[in-house]
């Protein structure tokens, strides 16, 4: 059983137009972001609030009217505190077209031959306008918003070229990634069943007591912790989208005893699953009614 694709391999938006919009408040399935990565790039605006976000080892800050960019193949989740944030997937490959003297760039970018700066503050006020257009054009949605955004992302890079925000920093601790990847990966393939801190230190080649602070060191969270806050994404994910009992859920979700099912539920969600349950289905229903095409309720992590 899965959750949501760890390293996510999903169609984004459509073949021909590879793009998808995210709106995420509170009560989005996907308000809190698991470990993942995925081979498409993303950006995030901060429409209020901040939100704590995890590249790799490195952890950003983000407030409102910031921006975070995020290259493919990184490593990265995000702890929202109060916050709403807009997001756009999109497949770099979009922006490659034969005979155009441009190429040659978005090519580097996609080679990392150069690593696009990530964090943007709001001060960057000319990047802001672009990024807030592109993210208009794909709420709305009006006649030629194709070429609206095609037209906005290359005017995004060409800025990043323009005023050098990138380095050509080759990212350190690759390794250390890699093994960290491996042991998520088994987190997400085999949450529904029993998995031991020998289980997860064995896939890296690392003692337990090792393992435990190299994963603390990477995710700023113990093993069975973060274990147990992934089992109740799960548990929230199913909640919202199922009529699964509870206590299918939970069984589903790798607690054996729903008592601790429901405390750890709370622990980490501040709700019992009951409440959360109704209050999700209760916010997708209206969402539904209001046929607001911007907001979008994606069935895995970004």
């Amino acid at each position: 059983m899965r959750y949501s694709d760890y390293n996510e391999i999903k169609q984004r938006g459509t073949f021909n137009f590879p793009v998808e919009f995210h709106y995420v408040d509170k009560m989005h399935p996907r308000y809190m972001m698991s470990y993942h990565w995925h081979v498409e790039y993303e950006i995030i605006r901060i429409l209020k609030g901040s939100l704590t976000v995890y590249l790799n080892q490195k952890e950003i800050l983000a407030k409102e009217g910031d921006i975070i960019f995020i290259r493919d193949g990184i490593l990265h989740s995000a702890v929202p505190k109060d916050c709403i944030y807009e997001c756009v997937v999109f497949n770099m490959n979009l922006l490659l077209k034969e005979n155009f003297s441009g190429t040659k760039y978005i090519q580097n970018i996609i080679d990392h031959n150069i690593i696009v700066n990530d964090y943007f503050p709001k001060s960057d006020s000319e990047l802001n306008r672009i990024i807030f257009s592109l993210f208009e054009a794909l709420k709305l949605q009006k006649d030629s918003y194709e070429l609206t955004t095609l037209g906005l992302l290359y005017q995004i890079f060409g800025l990043m070229y323009n005023n050098k925000l990138y380095s050509t920093d080759f990212l350190k601790d690759s390794k250390k990634i890699m093994q960290l990847k491996k042991a998520l990966e088994v987190i997400e393939e085999s949450y529904s069943s029993t998995i031991t801190l020998e289980d997860l230190s064995k896939v890296v080649g690392m003692s337990r007591k090792y393992f435990c602070k190299f994963f603390y060191e990477m995710t700023h969270r113990t093993p069975i912790d973060y274990l147990n806050y992934y089992r109740i994404e799960c548990a929230s994910y199913q909640l919202a989208t199922t009529n699964l009992s509870i206590t299918d859920i939970a069984y589903n979700c790798g607690f054996n005893d729903l008592s601790y099912f429901i405390k750890s539920f709370k622990k980490y969600k501040g709700i019992t699953p009951s409440k959360y349950s109704k209050l999700e289905k209760t916010y997708n229903e209206n969402c539904h009614n209001t046929n607001d095409d911007s907001i979008f309720l994606p069935s895995s992590a970004y």
